[in-house]
């Protein structure tokens, strides 16, 4: 029991130090380059600190746990925003872009829309079955392209440098902190996530239970990392742009992977927490018209956290 909970620290340690190098290289790479931070956030980054729900879900296909895939992508876009986003909110408000508000956000809440459409067989289409088949996770990986291409027409267009104060390097100074960034973050999250299951499974928890609750934190812990260092970094694109980047990246590229690979058994109970993530971008939607017009102010970030452990709460009674 010690060496497992070791090995969560040692995991939670590289997690960290893995985000503080992948905002480095990354904010440097984006001055570097004249790219947008929104750009470097919505796809470097967010790649980067997706890995570990890539890992995760891969080899829970593999083994044949469909709850673990699939809870882990809805409960870790639930954490991205009740958790992440108000821890960061909380430490100081945050400046959204138009672009984010009214492309990004939208687009990862089709993202949900979608996964309930898909998986809900049953209700939709009067089958005997609720399952994400492979055809289902083609048209996903289809819209992630489509993100792509879009995310590349920003590279484009926009040519804005970053503000505040960045530590720029050579571009291979860059590049080496943005990959070393995500190999930490791949290993630190995978690391923690292995030992958080067997500490779970131990306690007798569901699959399910484990997948939206130890399975999505821990893989959601390397975008808390970036995400919190971005914003003490005063880099509020690459904190945004990683969030929501992370979300779409989730639903389009992870999950449409994995039912490619192996279609997955959508179990009815998850549509309560596919509509808790409907809710928690509805919300952040909503917020950017609240108070400050684009901008997410602490009093939110402090709604966001209260609203994710009352949902653990329910998680935990509901077991």
């Amino acid at each position: 029991m010690f060496l497992i909970i070791l090995l969560l620290l040692i995991g939670l340690a590289i997690l960290v130090s893995g985000g503080e190098v992948m905002v480095r290289g990354s904010a440097s790479l984006a001055r570097k380059m004249k790219i947008s931070p929104l750009v470097i956030g919505l796809t470097v980054v967010a790649f980067g600190t997706s890995a570990p729900e890539l890992v995760v879900n891969i080899f829970s296909a593999l083994r044949g746990s469909a709850d673990i895939a699939i809870g882990n992508i809805i409960g870790s876009n639930i954490s991205n925003i009740f958790l992440i986003l108000g821890v960061c909110g909380l430490i100081r408000s945050l400046k959204v872009q138009s672009n984010t508000v009214w492309k990004e956000i939208p687009l990862a809440l089709l993202s949900v829309f979608l996964i309930f459409i898909m998986g809900n067989d049953a209700l939709l289409d009067n089958a005997n079955f609720n399952i994400l088949s492979r055809t289902d996770g083609l048209a996903l990986m289809s819209f992630f392209f489509i993100f792509i291409y879009y995310a590349y027409g920003m590279v484009k267009k926009d040519k804005q440098q970053q503000e505040g104060k960045v530590k720029e390097y050579s571009l291979l100074i860059s590049l080496i902190l943005t990959i070393l960034g995500i190999i930490g973050l791949f290993y630190g999250g995978k690391l923690l996530v292995d030992n958080a299951i067997i500490l779970a499974r131990l306690a007798g928890m569901s699959e399910a239970l484990i997948g939206l609750t130890i399975v999505a934190i821990g893989t959601s812990l390397p975008e808390l990392a970036t995400s919190v260092i971005a914003t003490l970094h005063g880099q509020d694109d690459i904190a945004i742009g990683n969030i929501i980047g992370s979300n779409i990246f989730n639903a389009f590229w992870i999950l449409g992977l994995t039912a490619t690979i192996l279609s997955l058994p959508f179990n009815a109970t998850v549509n309560f927490d596919v509509g808790i993530n409907i809710l928690a971008i509805l919300l952040l939607f909503g917020f950017m018209f609240t108070h400050h017009r684009h901008k997410l102010n602490r009093w939110q970030g402090l709604v966001f956290v209260l609203l994710y452990v009352s949902y653990l709460a329910f998680l935990i009674q509901r077991g």
